[in-house]
């Protein structure tokens, strides 16, 4: 029997990865939206492309929220997608309530279920989703660092000319222009970055990754979509298959790399249970000065979130009483 992957959202993002799990026959998924019509006639398309290539994986369009039941992995996509000159913070106020009308949904079909947050701004969105859900740290996983380390290496790859396959980094931090590339840990074939590419290059590089979603952005006029669904799908291949994967992700910290409650990406083992182990690689002075300056600005929108529940508990007390 094939693992139930849920994903809540049939935009780009939702549907390309609907689309990626099913053509590698990873799991049989179950695809929500609020736009019932359009979600079918995607779901139409895809079942037909499956059929084409010989896939045995089935895709079907969810026409109410319990078909989500039972599901190992739901994977929230929805919400509104950036624009040109817009940062993900931007999205904050609009996206914090369809996660807050999603995630209890997803606690009341799916109690053992594992979530990844796709929907920007991602760092606080995990937090939102992982509060909201009452659930296990392991199992409330935001994809961000994976996206952010394949940009990374997708610029260094094409700066020395060579595969991607042969690069490998790990970015720290919020999913933003505060995010944090440890150079210590880029290397090509092994060799540390520094010893192929000047420091200034390195820089120049950064600072394209940082750019890089914007710069999508203002090509598409909307978010990145093949980019996000291949770094979903490298974590739900990492879950299903139980591969003990060590990828950066946004998880809840509890005290790891000195942060208390607060989502933030770090790296973890992702295996069967989700995000099984948070690795502590030992941060250097700068490092850390860095990674808690990325902090500061996620609990900055946690700070709104709260102020606004809070807020909204009153005035409903109020009317009650």
């Amino acid at each position: 029997m094939k693992e139930k992957i849920s994903i809540i959202g049939a935009g780009k993002v939702g549907t390309t990865l609907a689309m990626r799990v099913a053509e590698n026959n990873l799991g049989d998924v179950f695809l929500l939206d609020i736009d019932k019509s359009l979600t079918r006639g995607k779901v139409l398309d895809l079942q037909d492309s499956l059929a084409i290539l010989n896939c045995s994986s089935k895709i079907k369009c969810c026409e109410e929220d319990r078909e989500i039941k039972d599901s190992h992995i739901i994977v929230i996509t929805a919400g509104f997608f950036r624009q040109p000159n817009m940062s993900r913070e931007n999205l904050l106020d609009k996206n914090k309530e369809i996660v807050k009308e999603i995630v209890p949904k997803i606690k009341k079909h799916s109690p053992q279920a594992i979530i990844i947050i796709i929907t920007n701004p991602l760092d606080i969105m995990t937090y939102l989703a992982y509060k909201l859900s009452s659930f296990p740290r392991q199992r409330v996983i935001g994809m961000s660092g994976v996206l952010d380390s394949g940009r990374f290496c997708s610029l260094v790859a094409e700066e020395l000319n060579l595969s991607p396959v042969n690069i490998k980094s790990i970015i720290l931090g919020m999913h933003s222009d505060l995010m944090l590339p440890l150079l210590r840990y880029t290397t090509v074939c092994g060799v540390p970055i520094s010893q192929l590419l000047s420091n200034n290059k390195i820089e120049e590089l950064i600072k394209k990754t940082k750019n890089r979603g914007g710069e999508i952005v203002s090509c598409l006029g909307s978010s990145a979509y093949y980019s996000p669904s291949a770094a979903a799908f490298l974590m739900l291949k990492a879950i299903i298959n139980d591969e003990a994967m060590v990828m950066p992700a946004c998880v809840y910290l509890d005290g790891e790399y000195g942060l208390k409650d607060i989502c933030l990406g770090v790296p973890v083992k992702v295996g069967r249970k989700g995000a099984e182990k948070i690795i502590d690689l030992g941060l250097n002075g700068e490092e850390k000065r860095l990674l808690n300056e990325s902090a500061e600005k996620v609990r900055k929108g946690i700070e709104i979130i709260e102020n606004f529940y809070i807020t909204h508990f009153k005035r409903r007390l109020k009317c009650v009483m």
